[in-house]
């Protein structure tokens, strides 16, 4: 079996670092606030802890449809069963009447309050003796559906996910048998339960530049979807241009059905929307572009002052030595934490390098949004907030 990123096992293997010896759970906290702090992240046990776990499932799933028979643990079913309530408190939690906006639907706010209150008893189907250990892995499942706040979504909370699958592995819940169940079966239900809250409550793309031009929203669906196409005989990633290839194959690949999703929002071509989707087109191997993901989601994602400062540290994925307690730093109106000034308020302008103050970008309307905005223009008499219709979008 091939494996596309095949240095990263032994450049960034660990062992496990949570042992029964260590220090209690705690609740996990933002730590990042400075430049000088993004660099030690950088150097830590976490940052390696989550890339060398993103690549090794990457390789448990090259050459593994969405729809082949996987193994399948106890603890692989009870993460499904807590998503399945989660999609259901999603499904029966309506948008509020809110026709004349095209951003985020407050709607959402209940759904997060809902999931955030049932989040205990949820997490008891995972059988997890020590209470404050739910606690403490709770948090990073709670943020993982988007920002109340907000209402928007990005790869920041998409990263909290994954935080909070390793987490479950630290806790015995899984281990690396499940490693393509946990991407074809467990992640991917969180994608499409993420699909129905983004088209539901129209969820901004959190930043004015969503997840850095890949798509509004997501990133790992690319990345371990071009893992899975990585040693196809056939496929080659021009094919998301091949109406017939799409249809085809879009129910087995998660590369291809992110941008079938993609086109039955937005119209026009891929060049005009998703200009970057549209040039890794060009590459000529699945395995290249499996390869150029994983060194952009490292660059682009875990390596971004804007995204990391989001970032929660407990006593599982662990803050790095020199780093500032809780304590040292605020949360602004926007979940945004930043560091006192001698004066004893908050110099914000400082923290976001080339971002400036308003590192959450200029809010911009979900797909959802713009195009029923367009169908309710072209339809005055039109009241269904179901019949999105799709228009270009760039």
């Amino acid at each position: 079996m091939t494996q596309p990123v095949s240095a990263m096992s032994s450049r960034f293997a660990i062992t496990p670092y949570r042992t029964t010896t260590m220090s209690a759970y705690v609740q996990p906290s933002k730590r990042i606030v400075l430049d000088e702090h993004l660099e030690l992240f950088k150097q830590s046990s976490t940052f390696n802890r989550i890339l060398e776990y993103i690549d090794r499932l990457n390789k448990a799933v090259v050459g593994v449809k969405l729809t082949d028979e996987v193994h399948m643990s106890d603890g692989v079913h009870r993460v499904l069963r807590m998503l399945d309530e989660v999609e259901s408190i999603a499904k029966s939690t309506p948008p509020v009447d809110n026709k004349l906006s095209r951003f985020g639907n407050p709607g959402f706010r209940d759904f997060v309050d809902r999931v955030t209150e049932a989040s205990t008893s949820l997490h008891k189907q995972l059988n997890l003796s020590d209470f404050d250990a739910v606690n403490e892995i709770s948090t990073y499942f709670n943020e993982s559906w988007g920002n109340r706040q907000r209402i928007d979504y990005g790869s920041g909370m998409e990263l909290n996910f994954v935080c909070w699958l390793i987490c479950l592995e630290e806790l015995g819940v899984f281990d690396t048998s499940d490693d393509a169940a946990i991407v074809t079966r467990v992640f991917w239900k969180y994608i499409s339960i993420m699909r129905t809250l983004q088209s539901t409550f129209w969820l901004e793309p959190a930043g004015s530049h969503g997840v850095w031009g890949l798509d509004d929203y997501h990133f790992l669906p690319f990345l371990w979807g071009a893992g899975q196409l990585s040693n196809h005989k056939y496929l080659r990633p021009k094919s998301i241009h091949d109406a017939e290839v799409m249809l085809e194959f879009s129910d087995q690949y998660m590369y291809l059905s992110c941008i079938k999703f993609i086109n039955s929002i937005k119209t026009a071509s891929l060049r005009w929307h998703s200009p970057m989707l549209d040039d890794i087109s060009a590459v000529k191997t699945w395995h290249k572009v499996n390869e150029g993901m994983f060194k952009m989601y490292r660059v682009e994602v875990l390596s971004k002052l804007p995204i990391v400062q989001h970032f929660l540290f407990g006593s599982i994925l662990r803050a790095p030595e020199g780093v500032p307690v809780d304590g040292a730093a605020e949360v602004d109106e926007c979940g945004h934490a930043h560091s006192h000034t001698h004066a004893g308020h908050v110099d914000r302008s400082q923290h976001h390098g080339t971002f400036g103050s308003d590192c959450c970008g200029i809010p911009v309307p979900s797909a959802f949004g713009e195009a029923a905005a367009a169908a309710a223009a072209s339809s005055a008499s039109s009241k269904s907030r179901t019949a999105i219709r799709r228009i270009p979008f760039d």
